[in-house]
């Protein structure tokens, strides 16, 4: 299923100490491909080796979305249980990657930030957005998957229990007012202009600062939270990738009519 990534699929620059990444499939929402998955993960791995770069902003291209999940189209090669499992370990590395990179990371974001993209930001050590910003999980009414035991985690961590089964089981995307009242947002400013303004000052302000102050708060504060081990989801990620209901799901979003859930 692994594929190269594209170059300008996800560009990596680098300028004055900020590293910058952007999510360049504006067309698609900025949707992921794996490979730009594995890209991201690459990326956080030669920052941890690259002292020079203080600080990582994440950012997607175009006035519609940070990143809208994973591209539907990386599913239709699923053919067995372990190619669920192995997506969802996929994204738990990845995710894990960038929660752990040596910097500071900045989700800047605007317009839609949904399942994997929001994963992606709640990954980030503070997020920035627009008055336009769209987050959520709307997982139970799209394909009926689940996410990970870490990603649950990671999640509960940032918002709190209820916010998280609110969130997931409503389906519903929650707008700048409400992120930022939740924690899913630090700050909300007006439009893309203001948001790249912004997240530009604080990328300065925090590569002014002693990078080994930062390293450890970062470092304490992931050892304060509940590592799972990869298979102590196993058994729910394996109950909706290979359930019936996830077929339907993925035929209806494919075909842009309603699912017809069954529980089974």
């Amino acid at each position: 299923m692994d594929q190269q990534v594209k170059a300008e699929d996800l560009v990596f620059e680098r300028q004055d100490g900020i590293g910058r990444i952007t999510f360049n499939r504006p067309q698609a929402r900025n949707a992921f491909t794996f490979a730009m998955y594995e890209r991201l993960a690459a990326i956080c791995e030669e920052i941890n080796d690259d002292h020079a770069i203080k600080v990582l902003v994440l950012r997607g291209a175009g006035d519609k979305a940070f990143a809208a999940g994973t591209d539907i189209n990386q599913f239709r090669d699923f053919k067995s249980p372990q190619d669920a499992i192995d997506y969802e370990n996929r994204i738990d590395r990845v995710l894990t990657t960038l929660e752990q990179c040596r910097v500071p990371t900045i989700a800047a974001i605007n317009g839609f930030c949904t399942g994997g993209g929001a994963g992606i930001a709640a990954a980030c050590d503070l997020r920035i957005g627009t008055q336009s910003a769209k987050i959520g999980f709307p997982i139970a009414r799209t394909l009926g998957n689940c996410l990970s035991m870490s990603n649950v985690s990671r999640l509960t961590a940032l918002i709190g229990a209820a916010r998280v089964k609110d969130l997931i089981f409503t389906a519903r995307l929650v707008d700048a007012t409400e992120a930022a009242s939740v924690g899913l947002l630090g700050e909300v400013v007006e439009d893309i202009a203001a948001l790249e303004r912004r997240a530009d000052e604080v990328a300065k302000l925090l590569a002014s600062h002693a990078p080994l102050t930062l390293n450890a708060t970062k470092q304490a504060v992931a050892r304060l939270q509940r590592r799972l081990t990869p298979d102590e989801g196993e058994d729910l990620i394996l109950m909706c990738y290979t359930s019936q209901d996830f077929r339907e799901g993925l035929d209806a979003f494919l075909t842009k009519r309603a699912p017809q859930w069954r529980g089974q």
